[in-house]
């Protein structure tokens, strides 16, 4: 090409350069992009717009560039990629929801009751509701403006039972104290006994006088070890009498004067929704209130027909018991007191009193 002829343009690209140009032009290109660019030394312009072209990569890591990106798509630029430090954009991806972005999410319980709670809730709420009928109840016939049922000998035979009791219960604590006090004097009788035997050894001119008081007080000491027999063999029968087989129907008597409460209770809310006017609520009460009574009802009937064949039975108990247990006290005492000793021993066989022997060990548990 001839010097002097005009460059052609060209649509595509800058012109082309010589070899002495193209090196005038970079020299000049570097200083005004090292002279107008941000200061290296600078670590805020740094990190704010990323990091510079040419950098050194320990000064500035990349991140990866995958090797190979699908047809048709276009690399992402830097600035989206890895946004500023000081930008409000999580680095991690929130998790989507419905194709949405969604906030941090809430774990909502169960609001409901699990059965066992829901159980105890309602037996409070029977419990509370019972309780209260029957304090009403109580209160009004304090006071005599609530009607009572009453079972007049059904009342005189219990009535009757406790007083027998509280006499019964002082015979028993009377036999206790008389076989505490005589345990005690048989312990004494022993004593002297022991005594009267070494000082027959000890004053030979008192030994025939000393010898025949020892004999005495022993055989009295064994008389009174039988009596004792006798004594605590009619303390326990009337303690089992009193405080076991008394008690038991007094137990039974106390379910059911609580049964008459509540039976009184449901009677008397029966009769307020009676006279009530007629309507649907009115209706629907009326016919729970008819069925929570007919319930009370029953165990109060069945409880009190329990009542009253324990009363039976319970004489019946009583007379043969007592019978056997006073006739064996006044054998033994009046055995006792006269000198008797194979009377004394005949009550106790009679009765199959066992008395335990002297100096015998008890027995261990594996041979009983």
């Amino acid at each position: 090409m001839a010097s002097g002829a005009p460059i052609p343009s060209s649509q595509n690209g800058p012109p082309p350069m010589t070899g002495e140009m193209d090196d005038e032009t970079f020299e000049r290109d570097l200083k005004e992009m090292l002279r107008d660019g941000p200061n290296l030394n600078d670590a805020s312009a740094n990190v704010m717009g990323g990091p510079l072209p040419g950098a050194s990569s320990a000064a500035a890591p990349r991140p990866p560039v995958p090797s190979s990106l699908p047809t048709g798509t276009a690399p992402m630029p830097r600035s989206q990629t890895v946004p500023p430090a000081t930008s409000n954009i999580p680095l991690s991806s929130p998790e989507r929801n419905g194709g949405g972005f969604s906030g941090p999410q809430k774990s909502t319980g169960d609001s409901g009751l699990s059965p066992l709670s829901a159980t105890k809730l309602d037996f409070l709420k029977a419990w509370s509701i019972n309780t209260y009928k029957c304090t009403k109840q109580l209160i009004s016939e304090r006071f005599g403006k609530g009607s009572r049922t009453v079972d007049l000998e059904l009342e005189a035979q219990i009535e009757a039972l406790r007083d027998t009791q509280r006499k019964y219960s002082n015979v028993l604590r009377l036999a206790r104290a008389l076989t505490n006090h005589f345990h005690h004097v048989v312990q004494t009788q022993k004593s002297l006994g022991d005594t009267f035997s070494e000082l027959s050894q000890k004053n030979p001119e008192l030994g025939d006088e000393f010898s025949y008081n020892s004999e005495t007080q022993k055989v009295l000491a064994k008389n009174g070890e039988t009596l004792l027999g006798a004594l605590n063999f009619f303390t326990s029968s009337v303690n089992t009498l009193c405080n076991k087989t008394m008690e038991d129907t007094l137990m039974t008597v106390k379910l059911y004067e609580n049964a008459r409460v509540e039976y009184d209770a449901y009677r008397a809310d029966l009769d307020a929704w009676n006279q009530a006017p007629r309507d649907s609520t009115t209706i629907a009460r009326l016919e729970d209130a008819q069925k929570k009574f007919s319930g009370h009802k029953e165990k109060f009937d069945r409880l009190r027909a329990d009542v009253a064949i324990k009363l039976k039975f319970l004489d019946e108990n009583k007379v043969k018991v007592m019978h056997k247990q006073l006739l064996l006290f006044h054998n033994a005492i009046s055995a006792y007191f006269s000198g008797n000793q194979s009377s004394l021993e005949a009550t106790l066989k009679q009765f199959n009193i066992k008395l335990k022997a002297p100096n015998t060990e008890k027995t261990s548990w594996l041979e009983q």
